[in-house]
């Protein structure tokens, strides 16, 4: 069911960001009286599920059809509403506008005083920019109702009593596991997400953080160890994100919450449970090796899938050891305690009045922090991370959840907005930068030209698809 549950998410994110996204289009035409022949959700290659028009005063349907009724191109002046089988995407059939599927002869020889290219650049150019603005406002208002009704909850930095731990990269890099972030180019952050952004997206270059240290007090005679906190300034080139996005999927993150490996909780047919481990037992060895962190726990368990090893835990202030019979996975079958159990949780309400200028805030800050990293995608690294449907879906949770649901689809709805801006043909920028020409220097570029360009960019568009999508293929299959 959790697969089932992503692909549930990821297809009503895209039937929502779709409809909204048309609909933007579609009222700017009706505005300056421009008709839309077709408004589907999802394309509709072959046949249709759903046929629908009004007219004569009431609404006519056609279910699986494979074209629209003859009757109802008598009435061309009624948008024709539909749903395809292809959950891919969606469009607005506007009249007279010419696109990748209309070709310059399919027009008549004259425009019509309802066609698309028949209106006045200005009104041209809302229409086609009506899909992003609406992208982006209701971005703007999925951040506002998410922040009214469920606030914001976050494990401040501060909360990092066993410090933070450290990527691969991160480490060659000179951070250590357990070190605490003190401050990102004089900045104290208060979230994770603040330290993300100032080192992967700003391409901060100074990080203090705080480091223990031991010092040995007393004298010759009676000489006591002593951990201390020293600042410590590390260094970060202007390549260390794209040497972090250019790792190992399990190696790219910055940091994380460092926590211990405590047991919350044992099923009975677990490995674990046969060993005798029990809920509170806090694992502190591998065969031998003294082991602090559930990641480097994991990372070694992973190498003796199959194989017997010895645990050593802690107890009742106890040390003890046991000896387990590993899964094929190299899994011990038990859920430890959560970061959010171990470090504790802030919640912030913001009412009705505050969740507005905060959610607005936040649009235009995601905005923002999207743009700035859009500039990796240009790099080796960058492009080898690309992901298609696969991906996407991936990011929605295996439970349902509303709040993580309406956020994520608020962000991707901030991609759409920004990616359909791209001054790409074929996409919503595409034609934004044609008539912007067209206004400057007076000309309008033939409708065979833009038909070539929007022709051209669609081929390069479906290559990019094919090719993100199948990034996914090969690393499912890794």
């Amino acid at each position: 069911m959790g697969i089932a549950t992503q692909i549930i998410g990821l297809i009503a994110c895209l039937a929502f960001l779709v409809i909204t996204h048309e609909f933007g289009h579609y009222c700017f035409a009706r505005i300056f009286k421009t008709r839309v022949d077709k408004f589907y959700m999802f394309f509709n290659p072959g046949f249709s599920i759903l046929r629908a028009k009004r007219f004569d005063g009431k609404w006519h349907f056609s279910f699986f059809s494979t074209q629209t009724p003859e009757s109802w191109n008598e009435h061309p002046d009624n948008t024709e509403w539909g749903l395809g089988w292809l959950p891919l995407g969606g469009y607005c059939s506007i009249n007279g506008m010419v696109d990748e599927t209309t070709k310059p002869g399919d027009l008549p020889a004259e425009p019509q005083p309802w066609e698309f290219r028949a209106k006045p650049a200005w009104q041209r150019l809302f229409i086609i920019l009506g899909g992003v603005l609406v992208n982006f406002i209701t971005a703007l208002i999925l951040y506002v109702i998410v922040l009214f009704a469920w606030g914001e909850d976050y494990i401040p930095v501060d909360n990092a009593k066993y410090g933070m731990h450290y990527s691969q990269v991160a480490q060659e890099a000179g951070f250590q596991n357990g070190d605490q972030i003190f401050s990102i180019d004089g900045t104290k952050p208060e979230k994770t997400g603040d330290i993300t952004g100032a080192v992967l997206i700003d391409g901060a270059q100074r990080v203090v953080v705080n480091r223990n240290k031991s010092i040995f007090t007393g004298d010759s005679t009676n000489t006591q160890e002593v951990s201390v906190k020293e600042k410590v300034t590390v260094y970060l080139d202007k390549h260390f994100a794209q040497r972090l996005i250019g790792s190992e999927k399990s190696e790219q993150y910055f940091c994380q919450f460092e926590m211990p490996f405590i047991l919350d909780s044992v099923p009975s047919e677990s490995p674990a449970a046969k060993a005798g481990l029990q809920r509170g037992d806090s694992l502190v060895g591998l065969n031998g090796v003294m082991l602090f962190s559930f990641y480097d726990y994991q990372k070694e368990l992973a190498k003796h899938k199959n194989s017997d090893v010895t645990i050593a835990y802690i107890r009742d202030n106890q040390i003890d050891t046991t000896n387990v019979k590993l899964d094929a996975d190299g899994k011990l079958g038990v859920f430890p305690v959560t970061p959010v159990a171990l470090l504790g949780l802030k919640h912030v309400d913001y009412g009705f009045v505050k969740s507005i200028p905060n959610g607005i805030s936040k649009g235009f800050t995601t905005l923002g922090d999207y743009v700035k990293q859009f500039k990796l995608v240009f790099t080796k690294e960058g492009a080898t991370q690309l992901g298609g449907f696969g991906t996407i879906g991936s990011i929605f949770p295996k439970v349902w959840d509303w709040q993580i649901f309406w956020n994520m689809t608020a962000f991707l709805a901030i991609v759409l907005a920004f990616m359909n801006f791209l001054p790409i043909p074929a996409l919503d920028g595409g034609y934004i930068l044609f008539i912007l020409v067209e206004m400057i220097t007076r000309r309008k570029p033939s409708d065979k030209f833009i038909g070539y360009a929007n022709t051209v960019g669609f081929i390069l568009l479906l290559a990019l698809l094919i090719y993100a999508n199948g990034l996914d293929v090969l690393r499912a299959f890794k």
